[in-house]
């Protein structure tokens, strides 16, 4: 079963500065963005971005940053 990972995401409007595209970010990995012309699709880019970004560090024996190691989920079956 794959690792999944909750992580807080920040979603910026379009703008000058964004040229005019949504710009979503995971702002606990450095440089994890996409844009896209709509709000889902920013975001479905930006997932498909962090998969790679995640998959890369593994791949790679890159630590990944304690903020999302750190958390995590207990599933208890009883």
């Amino acid at each position: 079963m794959a690792k999944q990972y909750k992580l807080p995401y920040t979603l910026r409007a379009p703008s000058e500065e964004t040229e005019d595209m949504y710009l979503a970010e995971v702002p606990v990995l450095p440089g994890c963005r996409a844009w896209g012309a709509t709000a889902e699709e920013a975001l479905f880019n930006l997932e498909g971005v962090t998969a790679d970004y995640i998959a890369s560090c593994e791949a790679h024996g890159d630590a990944l940053p304690a903020a999302i190691t750190a958390a995590g989920e207990l599933v208890v079956a009883v």
